[in-house]
């Protein structure tokens, strides 16, 4: 019997600007501590594509020591194949974990609530905790980005009255995985536009609480989108009134101060 060939991907080249704004951010929220264990939660979107090619460049780069470990949730919904990725991980080399949820079925019914895009969005998180403990990560990092920041600010103090955002860093309750989200300075037009022309095999339909149909926070985004064709320093100054809420959860981790 023959062996299979396996193809080794080479590196992509990463913008200076992706490169800057990703370092900055680990940077001012501590992200990555010497020797930690990275899982990436990857849905197949262009924002977690770009992401495992930026910390693959990190890792590469960094006088920090981590290692990068990639997992993807399948939600079983019949407008997600993540088939794909598998060998494509596997060309990159890098440990990769598909685990399969019945999401779908649960979300279904949450479809008519204000809440059911948060809430698939826990459960998703739920399953990739379950996974970074199982497979010894004591990080996880996920996509977001600035975009997303603000959509979640404003859906926050839309919908439930509340001054809130996603964080940047901060560790679960259970006190034993830290989470961070190293695209918050960068903007979706940024991992749009790396996705299209290092052609990644982006999965469209990744999200398991959409199912095609309209969402708050595709209202959010239009209404931002309207905002910034009128005022294009919007984002610049939207990152730095959330800068206090992106860094909430940062007062609880502990590190050990290095010397030289």
């Amino acid at each position: 019997m023959k062996a299979e060939m396996v193809t080794t991907l080479p590196r992509l080249p990463v913008p200076k600007l992706l490169q800057r704004r990703i370092g900055r951010a680990v940077a001012d929220f501590r992200m990555i501590q010497p020797g930690d264990r990275i899982l990436l939660g990857l849905s197949g979107g262009k924002d977690s594509l770009t992401l495992l090619h930026l910390l693959r460049a990190m890792q590469r780069q960094s006088p920090v020591p981590f290692e990068l470990g990639v997992a993807t949730v399948d939600p079983m919904s019949p407008d997600y194949d993540p088939q794909p990725l598998v060998p494509y991980l596997r060309a990159l080399g890098i440990p990769y974990f598909l685990e399969r949820q019945n999401i779908y079925e649960r979300a279904q019914k949450h479809l008519l609530r204000p809440s059911y895009c948060s809430f698939c969005a826990r459960m998703r998180r739920g399953v990739l905790y379950r996974c970074a403990r199982r497979e010894g990560y004591q990080v996880l990092a996920l996509g977001q980005h600035l975009d997303d920041f603000a959509e979640s600010f404003f859906m926050s103090m839309f919908y439930n009255g509340e001054l809130r955002t996603m964080k940047a860093h901060y560790r679960v309750r259970e006190g034993d995985l830290r989470v961070i989200r190293p695209l918050v300075y960068c903007r979706e037009r940024q991992t749009r536009q790396f996705a299209s022309e290092q052609a990644l095999p982006v999965i469209h339909e990744n999200c398991p609480a959409c199912f095609g149909k309209p969402t708050e926070r595709q209202h959010m985004k239009e209404l931002l989108a309207t905002q910034e064709a009128y005022d294009p320093r919007l984002f610049k100054q939207l990152q730095r009134a959330l800068l206090p809420l992106m860094g909430q959860g940062l007062e609880s981790l502990e590190f050990e101060e290095t010397h030289d």
